[in-house]
């Protein structure tokens, strides 16, 4: 497959697990491919499903892998969801379950955390996972809050593990009151968008890479951006037959972008 299209792309959306590494392992080809990145003067952003974290977190955790890249390069359902929530009602409230990285873009977005009468109850990855909390969400549902999901993700992998998220954590919570949450991340357009505007540009000149059909593949589609399927996480060629649609390119890696192999 000839790559000399998508090379001449002046923006690029990543993934980052199954894309870049595997939980804290690199993977082949990544590094050279951001350099490739810097080399080039492409513009780029490391977008991720995950709500635990940080943009400056994840910066100082591609650090430890080898990969130097600022802050402003990652940007995290988190984000997508404080983002959304802002321009929907500002100044509003939330009862949060989530870690760090969601409380932060909710207090930078200008939200306050509300136990009590919020506006929404929303819910990201988190390891604080709690009966109370559970029914404490309900309970505010049932009262008129508004359900948010940061993603839909069903489970995270957690290197060699796989770890319950969003969807998960979220569906007792939906199943107990009735009322199905909204989701902020892949595969909702809404944070591809907001992702290639922050490249400022067009969709002719982006391309989104990604490992996952169900997320990063269709989330491309549906933005009108091509995309760039790598077979070095949860995606198999066996699985491309479960899907009606289909990526642009199949890589074995983003290391045939840098040109590292013969694709």
């Amino acid at each position: 497959m000839r790559l000399d299209s998508l090379r001449k792309k002046s923006g690029f959306i990543c993934d980052m697990d199954g894309v870049i590494c595997h939980g804290d392992r690199i993977l082949p080809g990544a590094l050279e491919f951001v350099d490739w990145l810097k080399a080039g003067n492409k513009k780029f952003l490391f977008l991720t499903n995950s709500s635990e974290r940080s943009p400056r977190e994840l910066k100082e955790k591609f650090g430890r892998l080898g990969i130097q890249v600022e802050a402003s390069h990652f940007y995290t359902s988190a984000q997508a969801t404080a983002s959304f929530l802002a321009s929907q009602r500002s100044g509003g409230s939330a009862y949060v379950i989530g870690e760090a990285g969601l409380t932060n873009a909710l207090y930078e977005a200008g939200f306050s955390m509300n136990e009590i009468n919020p506006d929404y109850v929303v819910v990201g990855e988190t390891r604080s996972y709690s009966y109370e909390k559970i029914e404490r969400a309900i309970i505010l549902v049932r009262n008129g809050a508004k359900l948010i999901g940061t993603n839909p993700d069903l489970t995270d992998s957690m290197g060699k593990d796989i770890a319950p998220a969003t969807g998960a954590l979220i569906a007792p919570i939906e199943l107990a009151t009735g009322v199905k949450a909204y989701f902020l991340g892949k595969p909702n357009p809404l944070m591809m968008r907001h992702g290639r505007k922050l490249l400022g540009c067009g969709r002719e000149e982006t391309a989104i890479i990604g490992d996952r059909m169900d997320t990063d593949i269709i989330a491309g589609i549906h933005s009108g951006i091509d995309t760039v399927l790598v077979l070095s996480g949860v995606t198999t060629e066996k699985d491309l037959k479960k899907y009606s649609y289909y990526p642009r390119y199949i890589l074995s890696g983003v290391g045939d972008i840098a040109g590292l192999k013969t694709s």
